[in-house]
Order: C-alpha cells, then structure tokens, then sequence
C-alpha cells in the first residue's frame, strides 16, 4: 500500500465523519435573510412551497415525506411569524393552499443563494470529472442511499 492508497477501513471512517458534518449542518438553524432563526425542516417547507407555485398541505405532505399533522404544526409556526399564508383553493373549498409572503420569499431566495455557495465547489468540481469517475461516483451513492432506506 502506497502513500496514496487509502484502506476500505479509513474510507468507511471518512464517510462517516463527513455524514456527522453534514447533520451537524443541517441541525444549525440559520436566519436565511430574515430576523428569526430557521431550523431545516422549515427553511426546506418554505423551499418547497417556494418552488412549487400552488400547493396544499397533503401536496407538501407528499413532497416532503411526512405527516400532514406535521405539515400543519410547521405552518402554524410559519404563519405566525409571517413567512407563509394559507388561502382557500379557489377550484375546490375543502383544500387549504400555501404560499410566501415577502418574508417568506426572502428567505426562500435566501436559502437558495446559499445553496448556490455551498454546492458551488461541488459542482465546479464534479463537471471536471471525467465520465468514467462521475459514473463510479453515481453507483456508489445509489448504493448508499438502498443501504440507508433498508434500515429506516
């Protein structure tokens, strides 16, 4: 084994400590433009609703993966501090849709930028790669991510 050669064993230990970074991310909440702190699974409801102009709450259920009960909670949370509106689906009654305010969009822009940043140096990176790498890279994930939904 050269210098360069990295163990099966040291790559499973560096994959594992940069999912633990990655978490640590993800739990810090974070401002996104506006005066109050937003934790992930609202600055990514708030995405969501961003990017898919006329959505309800079972739609964001959907997108999101998660309950509506909890879809609700989130965007009473939201609504309170201005960063969501509801309105009645004017096609049909029973549904309540979702929509950003300008608060709402500001954060929403916000956090886009800030994907902009964080992803830049993984994209300028991976658009050098040559086919073969970018191939072995797509099958590697694809293997982690079966092995992850077998255990949820």
């Amino acid at each position: 084994m050269t210098d360069e050669t990295i163990s099966a064993f040291a790559l499973i230990g560096k994959f594992a400590r940069l999912s633990k970074l990655w978490q640590q991310i993800e739990k810090q909440p974070r401002r996104f433009g506006i005066d109050e702190d937003l934790h992930s699974s609202e600055i990514h409801m708030i995405e969501a609703i961003g990017a898919h102009k006329a959505v309800c709450v079972s739609d964001m259920a959907r997108l999101l993966g998660v309950t509506k009960g909890a879809i609700s909670q989130t965007i009473k949370k939201l609504g309170h501090n201005g960063l969501v509106t509801k309105y009645p689906d004017p096609a049909n009654s029973s549904r309540v849709m979702l929509a950003l305010p300008a608060k709402g969009k500001v954060a929403f822009y916000a956090h886009l930028h800030w994907h902009e940043v964080m992803d830049g140096g993984f994209k300028e990176y991976l658009t050098q790669l040559p086919p073969d790498k970018i191939q072995f890279l797509d099958e590697f994930m694809t293997m982690i991510e079966r092995f992850f939904i077998k255990r949820t």
